[in-house]
């Protein structure tokens, strides 16, 4: 019942930031089409977040199990632990915006060859000015964290306000069509993102600390332990974007916005249910393991895992069937056309095969992370992303783009599988121990 509660608080909330979402992608549709400027905007948005996201994504997975834990610790300890956190996820974001700046010439040399010069240049004009976008993506995950172990789920809502900013600075733009409205209002939502992510958890969790680059709190054995094997598998995973770019840069130009668009109305479906009973499961399983019941946590999440299969299965076939109408209704104005509607409802039909892969993996996913499993998720990641390259040759030598939306559903559907078949070996009886050593 907590997950359950916990899932409609988020859904809720990620119905509210995804409406912002849908309605920022109406207002860039409608200005710009799937011209050079959105085309420049997904790759650049694609190079300044790959990174930081990979690391976010293992925040989520691996500080809300230690926060969970930390509530029970002496206050010196949890005091030095979130200095020691929050200043070094300031100083390792500013390294990878420096990394990008060193290393975006030859990213983009190698993988926008095909695409205009006028998209180039744009791109080079975004990434030069959104490169800092990466380190608030990095600090606001461990904010968020921090909110989510307390079963604080607001951080869901906040997700919502770059798209929000987006759309004001566009709405509100004159007549030339420029980029600098796609500019300041993503670095500003990001900003104000960060900086309300910290009043709030310094609320929910009122421990005061200073900034610290040392790390002698006791936490960090769990952290190291757990980024160490977790990395890898993430860092692959989290290039399938990556990937997917360079195989659609080969189609030319505007191939990458129809794309983009694509993949915006997805994560309105992807987010409504991934998100939800990820973000309301994670903490709960924790708790859960830290008790010792590892039997109990896994019959939770194999219930969830079926009703999430189902529920996906569900929501896939609806939108199959009302794509053309919903890309219509979201985009079909100003300067794009009804030839763009039937190209992006064609994809997202070919993505609806992922969801109910996507949403069921997600439930054990979150297990594992709950239960220190991370070498067999590090492994699983390895084997699904070595399966996602595989069939994106194979994929789009068949199907041209859409072959990328068929390899992403391989993908999601090859990691159930490999969940399934690892948990199988946890003891199902109660007397289990402790988290991370069944």
């Amino acid at each position: 019942m907590r997950i359950a509660r916990g899932a409609m608080r988020i859904s809720v909330f990620v119905l509210v930031g995804r409406c912002a979402g849908a309605l920022k992608e109406m207002a860039v549709a409608y200005r710009y089409g799937t011209g050079p400027i959105v085309d420049a905007y997904q790759l650049t948005m694609t190079l300044v977040g790959w990174l930081p996201v990979v690391l976010a994504t293992i925040f989520s997975m691996v500080l809300v199990p230690v926060f969970v834990e930390l509530r029970a610790q002496p206050l010196a300890d949890q005091t030095r632990f979130l200095g020691e956190l929050e200043g070094w996820a300031i100083v390792v974001g500013a390294m990878l915006t420096l990394l990008l700046y060193a290393c975006w010439p030859l990213a983009l040399h190698i993988g926008a060859t095909n695409l205009s010069a006028e998209t180039r240049a744009i791109c080079r004009q975004m990434i030069l000015t959104m490169g800092p976008i990466g380190a608030l993506m990095l600090v606001s995950s461990a904010y968020a964290a921090r909110l989510q172990s307390r079963e604080r789920h607001i951080n869901t809502l906040l997700d919502g306000l770059p798209a929000g900013f987006v759309l004001g600075f566009v709405l509100s733009a004159g007549g030339e069509v420029s980029a600098l409205p796609l500019i300041c209002g993503t670095i500003g939502g990001y900003l104000v993102q960060t900086l309300i992510l910290r009043m709030l958890s310094v609320r929910v969790d009122p421990i005061r600390h200073g900034l610290r680059l040392t790390l002698k709190a006791p936490q960090w054995q769990r952290v190291y332990r757990a980024v160490r094997v977790l990395a890898l598998g993430q860092v692959v995973m989290c290039c399938t974007p990556i990937l997917d770019q360079f195989f659609v840069v080969a189609y030319g130009d505007g191939a990458v916005a129809t794309v983009g668009y694509t993949n915006r109305v997805l994560s309105l479906l992807l987010s409504m249910g991934a998100l939800a009973i990820g973000r309301a499961i994670l903490p709960i399983l924790s708790d859960i393991i830290g008790v010792g019941d590892l039997s109990r946590a896994r019959h939770t999440a194999l219930k969830w895992t079926l009703l999430m299969f189902l529920l996906g299965t569900g929501v896939a076939l609806v939108s199959w069937l009302l794509a053309p109408q919903a890309v219509a209704l979201l985009f079909q104005r100003g300067a794009f056309t009804a030839r763009d509607t039937a190209a992006v409802a064609e994809l997202f039909r070919w993505g609806q095969m992922q969801v109910p892969f996507y949403f069921s993996g997600l439930v054990l996913l979150t297990l594992f992370a709950s239960a220190g499993r991370y070498r067999e998720m590090a492994i699983i990641a390895l084997m699904s992303f070595v399966v996602k390259v595989v069939a994106n040759v194979v994929m789009t030598h068949w199907l041209a783009i859409p072959g990328i939306f068929a390899a992403t559903a391989l993908m999601h559907a090859t990691t159930l599988i490999y969940y399934l078949v690892y948990v199988q070996g946890w003891p199902t009886d109660t007397a289990t121990t402790a988290a991370g050593q069944p």
